[in-house]
């Protein structure tokens, strides 16, 4: 009788030169009985921003949740830096180095911003996690002893992507990060994505947002979904010279 299979490892997995951040082979999920993701496969590289754009309704959510643990598959792989995640809770792929900033705020609301950090950062640590979150948002360092759920919405956005950045993820996945935010704290946002953790630190990112032009901008590739199936993957200077991006433009649909 074969032995059963050593269930796999909760450590980062190192990088190989060459190997992608986020590999999905044949995704399919949904809720009871409706299927939204059919057969989705695509590749997030290393160090690199890939937008995830497509008509609302589309898919970009369920796929995000789905790589994030949060719903099981129904058929498919999903790996992280060529480590098999596909069955792991949401809390092993976290060990692992995956981080996922869900719409809506991923912080705690009842827990002050100083706290919101330390439960991010490494035990005897926790100074030098407030002090890089306050590098990335200065803003954070007047609300330190603030309670998360008193601050404004922008506010509460760059307290994610700093708990995020103190975590030091190898891959990032965003969902609707502008959402409802001033152009100000917008730009604040996007300028910390490519600026600190791709270029700074090599994170990989994965982003949904509704400013499909402005995500563009800082993405290097590109997958437009479609009714749970993947209608383009390539460059994203590719997808803005192509007819299927120029229609979901015309057509006000490209969130």
């Amino acid at each position: 009788m074969n032995a059963a299979p050593t269930p796999p490892a909760t450590r980062s997995p190192q990088p190989m030169a060459g190997t992608p951040a986020l590999e999905v082979k044949d995704l399919a999920a949904g809720y009871d009985r409706t299927e939204v993701l059919r057969g989705v496969s695509m590749q997030v590289p290393a160090g690199s921003v890939v937008a995830l754009v497509g008509p609302n309704g589309g898919g970009k959510s369920t796929l995000l949740n789905t790589i994030a643990g949060l719903i099981r598959p129904t058929r498919g792989t999903i790996s992280l830096y060529d480590s098999d995640i596909t069955t792991l809770a949401p809390y092993r792929r976290t060990k692992m180095g995956l981080c996922h900033i869900g719409e809506g705020r991923a912080v705690f609301k009842r827990l002050t911003v100083r706290e919101n950090l330390i439960m991010q950062a490494e035990k005897g640590r926790e100074r030098e996690a407030a002090d890089l979150a306050t590098t990335v948002f200065p803003r954070l360092g007047e609300r330190m002893e603030q309670l998360a759920g008193t601050m404004s919405g922008g506010e509460q956005q760059m307290l994610a992507m700093a708990r995020a950045y103190v975590r030091k993820p190898q891959l990032v996945l965003l969902d609707e990060p502008s959402l409802g935010l001033a152009p100000i704290v917008t730009d604040a946002i996007f300028q910390f994505l490519e600026n600190e953790l791709v270029a700074g630190r090599g994170v990989s990112v994965l982003v949904v947002d509704q400013l499909v032009h402005r995500v563009l901008d800082i993405a290097q590739h590109a997958f437009v979904l479609r009714r749970g199936e993947l209608a383009f993957a390539g460059p994203s200077a590719e997808l803005r010279a192509s007819d299927l991006f120029a229609h979901y433009l015309s057509a006000g649909s490209a969130s």
